[in-house]
């Protein structure tokens, strides 16, 4: 039975790479293994394990920081921030490839949306950049891969269903991705600059515009309202004024005011803001439904049992299982969404991961870093296809699939840093812990 049970696996992801459904897939697969070796009387369980799931405090933070980031979306912030950051550093060479990556990691801290942010920034950026010259696979692969960076920096969407998934508190791992999302955009910025130093024709400085007015009352004006939305959602985390989930509503009034400042809060996009967060929340619930579903079965044949007995007795003990478990999330990540590696691939990982003891909070962070490539990764990285989407006729898939090989090698020497030095992800954690008393 525990050898049906991976077959079960398998047959998912077959179908998942075929096109079907995500959420009916799993679902359905569960009940059909399920039905017939363990018998239907078995799926008398399952409404109590629904009931858990649409009954989650956690989870109600999806929602509402989705609806955030669509909010935020509307209120023109991606605009003002490329056009004051392209100001501020596009006089020095790859000025503008830096301020792409610091648009995006602000956004990602605000919005966490990755198509909006690499599409807005394809919209507004790349044609500039690619008029005064930047190479077309540098300027492609540093939108793409600063629009990604909404799923390592929190408040992001990932890590919550993670936390939920994994077992570890949202507000901790929250704070436990702060320095990984800081060392992956340092190395970007690096990146990008050492390149333009020794390639200075990939991507020249622009010109000076005088006609302007005042850069820096114009930092300010586009800067603070970011900051001060990042602030009121992880400060209140920090400072245990909030739970996560408290701290998701602070953010959705703050989107909310932001875009009544900004003269953006009309019935138009507030229905379209309703209307995309209701379809994005009812997406993750029926899948996290049809998950729960096939973990049951899988676990009721046994396979959990199976997995665990063939990852813990590989060589190297916990590094070991760390090394290919990593190594497999990359490579499914080719394939699959990370909604569907989340919920089918992690939950039958983390019990591995805790019974080797090693630290499910690093091991969270870990899988984010890594989920994070599954965006890059032809053939269905999702920011590949945004960006085409929103690229000039002139831009080509191959000059995008050579422009990101760089960034993901960048990821990867990020989440080998992380993995190596597991003190870049648990020193802030703790430092909260310490502030709030624990």
């Amino acid at each position: 039975m525990e050898i049906w049970a991976l077959v079960m696996l398998a047959v998912v992801i077959v179908l998942l790479l075929v096109g079907y459904p995500v959420a009916f897939t799993l679902g359905a697969v569960a009940l059909l293994f399920g039905g017939i070796s363990l018998g239907l009387d078995f799926f008398a369980l399952l409404p109590m394990r629904i009931w858990g799931v649409m009954t989650s405090f956690t989870l109600i933070a999806v929602p509402l920081f989705v609806f955030m980031g669509i909010v935020l979306e509307k209120s023109g912030i991606a605009e003002e921030l490329l056009e004051t950051m392209a100001r501020l550093f596009g006089r020095v060479r790859g000025g503008m490839g830096v301020s792409i990556v610091l648009v995006g990691a602000l956004l990602a801290a605000t919005t966490g949306v990755v198509g909006a942010t690499v599409v807005a920034m394809a919209v507004i950026a790349l044609p500039v950049m690619l008029r005064h010259g930047y190479k077309p696979e540098l300027a492609t692969g540093t939108i793409a891969a600063s629009g990604t960076l909404g799923q390592i920096i929190p408040p992001s969407i990932i890590l919550v269903l993670l936390g939920d998934v994994i077992g570890v508190p949202v507000g901790q791992l929250f704070m436990a991705a702060v320095t990984p999302g800081l060392v992956l955009i340092t190395l970007f910025i690096v990146y990008i600059l050492v390149r333009a130093k020794f390639r200075p024709s990939e991507a020249p400085a622009l010109p000076v515009d005088n006609d302007a007015g005042p850069l820096w009352p114009q930092v300010f004006k586009s800067l603070i309202p970011p900051l001060f939305l990042v602030f009121a959602v992880l400060g209140s985390i920090f400072f245990g004024v909030a739970s996560p989930t408290e701290s998701a509503a602070v953010g959705a009034l703050g989107a909310l005011l932001l875009a009544a400042i900004r003269k953006r809060l009309n019935l138009g996009n507030l229905r379209m803001a309703m209307r995309s967060t209701t379809r994005m929340t009812s997406m993750v619930f029926m899948i996290l439904i049809g998950a729960t579903a096939f973990g049951l079965v899988f676990r009721g044949m046994g396979g959990d049992d199976l997995v665990k007995e063939l990852m813990t007795g590989l060589p190297g003990g916990p590094w070991g299982f760390l090394l290919v478990s990593m190594l497999i999330i990359f490579v499914l990540g080719f394939f699959l969404d990370f909604i569907e590696i989340t919920f089918i691939v992690v939950p039958i990982l983390a019990p591995i991961a805790a019974f080797l003891g090693i630290d499910m909070l690093w091991f969270a962070v870990l899988i984010a870093l890594n989920l994070q490539t599954s965006f890059l990764t032809p053939p269905f990285g999702f920011s590949l296809f945004y960006l085409k989407a929103a690229a000039p006729p002139e831009i080509r898939m191959p000059q995008i699939y050579r422009g990101i090989l760089p960034f993901v090698g960048i990821q990867l020497l990020a989440l080998l840093m992380v993995m190596l030095f597991p003190q870049i992800t648990l020193w802030l954690p703790d430092v909260m812990d310490s502030v709030q008393g624990f």
